[in-house]
């Protein structure tokens, strides 16, 4: 019987381990967003709760807030926030960021509209297909649904 004596304990063990993984299992199912191990937000997740913040702060030209701003003014000011540092023009930020695909977007990415080879608007990426932006003059902070296919998308480094 010796050669059995570590049995239970070892049963007992692996029984409290599958006691806790599925007290996390069903923890993380039924509050969507907790799981076991914590898990940081990434710079432009952070960045996209700051745009979504100044939701309804009016449309200007030339503006980066805390009130008012133009599309790239959002996108740098958000960023900023969230302890990363971006250029202050749509084009100049598409230069900065790592050039992904539509595939590969994520939560609080960069998407760029272009015309051609200029681009010429910007917004971060919020999932399933929305942006949050500055549009236009006599708009102001929103989201709203990526109305064209000329889109690139870069991530901030």
């Amino acid at each position: 019987m010796p050669a059995f004596s570590g049995i239970p304990a070892l049963a007992s063990r692996a029984g409290a381990a599958a006691v806790l993984t599925a007290a996390t299992v069903t923890a993380s199912m039924l509050l969507p967003g907790v799981s076991g191990e914590a898990q940081a937000a990434t710079p432009g997740q952070s960045a996209l709760k700051v745009a979504a913040s100044k939701q309804g702060s009016p449309y200007e030209y030339g503006a980066a807030g805390p009130n008012r701003f133009d599309c790239s003014g959002l996108t740098l000011y958000s960023f900023k926030k969230a302890g990363k540092s971006l250029p202050r023009t749509a084009a100049d930020q598409y230069n900065k960021t790592r050039h992904i695909s539509a595939g590969s977007r994520q939560l609080g990415d960069l998407v760029f509209f272009h015309s051609g080879s200029d681009v010429y608007h910007v917004g971060i990426y919020a999932g399933e297909g929305r942006i949050w932006h500055s549009p236009k003059p006599g708009t102001s902070v929103r989201l709203e649904k990526i109305w064209s296919n000329s889109v690139w998308y870069g991530r901030v480094a």
